[in-house]
């Protein structure tokens, strides 16, 4: 695997740092320079290095999206959070405006309640009178 001079993006997470990239090189350069029986035992030590650093350098990726993916996640639960303190004020406007017509029906209700009553006394007293009136 060859890295350019250029910076290494990633799908899910932020670009490799310049250092970061200069390590990589650095440590290709170093690999391809060894030759000869001196050259092959360091090879060994270069490459257990190598993967040491190459792990590294993975596991500072990996961290690096699971702090994005951790962010954009926070991001969206406020997001929400938001929307729902927005919905749940229109409802509690709207629950408002129901209780106050409620209100206002219970009233008419009670009224009309009473209206009733006195009607129906009237008509019974209207009722007797009829009725005495006729028995005469």
């Amino acid at each position: 695997m060859f890295l350019s001079e250029e910076a290494v993006q990633f799908q899910y997470g932020p670009v490799l740092e310049d250092n970061e990239i200069e390590e990589l090189l650095s440590l290709l350069r170093l690999g391809t320079n060894n030759s000869g029986s001196e050259g092959s035992s360091r090879a060994v030590i270069y490459s257990v290095d190598e993967r040491k650093r190459r792990r590294m350098l993975s596991n500072r990726e990996s961290a690096r999206r699971s702090r994005w993916r951790k962010k954009r996640h926070l991001e969206d639960l406020t997001d929400q959070v938001n929307r729902l303190k927005v919905e749940n004020r229109d409802l509690k406007n709207r629950l408002g405006l129901v209780a106050q017509q409620c209100h206002i029906a219970w009233r008419e209700n009670d009224r009309l309640s009473s209206e009733f009553l006195a009607l129906q006394s009237r008509l019974s007293d209207l009722c007797r009178v009829l009725a005495a009136m006729q028995s005469q």
